[in-house]
């Protein structure tokens, strides 16, 4: 096997294998939020009994000018909400950078991202070509949805583009050395994010691995190549990425304006985490028109 092919394998490898530790993080996450939920249940029950041990002992006169404690669990659900993780609060603002051609991002992920319940039917798709808009805070970005060739990925990025999904979010993680793409479309900003449902197969892959630059892609976590949701990737320079057991990735379409601005974003190298764009970009808005 050639170095290059070996070079080649081994960032597909470690791609994978990012995606995968994500979703371990996201997995483990939503244990830790379950087991919160059912500890500040038990509390509340514990301090509506504790409640009632203490009104059943006190005077009639103090009891009718006491508080309710039925009002309990309701300040204790609150308390729940407003403590539960921001994503907006957790991503730092982005730092100044004197050699930046592109503003700071004003924009934050949502609080509470949008969710769904499954993916669109693929033939809202409608078989046609699509164009999606994407404002973000250093420009717009115009690409194509190839509907025929994808028509799954085309319908997801539709509803997904129309209903504001994106909005906010940024671009969270570049890859500078043998895949070389901006990955953007995570609510979070954390890279562990989506919207709600997963897709597959994998359709429109390239036979001969290739994604030349200006190719627009879905991210995937590998496996069986049906975990798609709403992170995509724009190529800035040609990428061979070799194929798993589950083919490609997704090709969606391709850039028809704003390939300077991921150029701009991808010369400013890595921040200091290593995984994100040292120049910060954040998608403002959205809109998708025929193609």
């Amino acid at each position: 096997m050639s170095s290059n092919r070996r070079k080649r394998e081994y960032e597909r490898r470690r791609y994978e294998e990012w995606q995968r530790k994500q979703t371990e993080r996201r997995a483990k996450r939503a244990r830790t939020k379950r087991n919160g939920s059912v500890v500040s249940a038990a509390v509340a029950v514990v301090a509506v009994i504790l409640g009632s041990i203490y009104f059943l002992n006190r005077s009639d006169s103090t009891n009718a000018a006491s508080p309710d404690p039925a009002a309990s669990p309701s300040t204790s659900s609150s308390v729940n909400r407003s403590s539960s993780p921001d994503p907006s609060a957790s991503t730092s603002a982005p730092t100044a950078d004197p050699g930046n051609p592109c503003p700071a991002p004003t924009v934050r992920p949502p609080a509470k991202p949008i969710s769904f319940p499954s993916a669109p039917d693929q033939a809202t798709a409608g078989g046609k070509t699509w164009k999606v808009t994407l404002t973000t805070s250093c420009g717009p970005i115009v690409f194509t949805l190839d509907g025929a060739k994808a028509p799954q990925a085309t319908a997801s990025m539709l509803l997904l583009a129309k209903s504001k999904f994106f909005d906010g979010t940024p671009c969270h993680r570049l890859t500078t050395s043998g895949i070389f793409v901006l990955q953007c479309g995570d609510p979070t900003g954390t890279g562990t994010g989506g919207p709600g449902f997963q897709y597959g197969p994998v359709e429109n892959a390239p036979a001969d691995n290739n994604y030349p630059t200006g190719t627009v892609a879905m991210a995937r976590q590998g496996g069986d190549g049906k975990s798609m949701g709403s992170q995509f990737f724009l190529v800035y320079k040609d990428s061979p990425i070799p194929a798993d057991a589950a083919g490609g990735y997704t090709v969606l379409g391709k850039v028809l304006s704003g390939q300077e601005i991921v150029d701009k974003i991808a010369a400013g190298g890595l921040g200091s985490d290593g995984t994100a764009p040292k120049r910060a970009i954040s998608i403002v808005s959205s809109s998708v028109a025929p193609g």
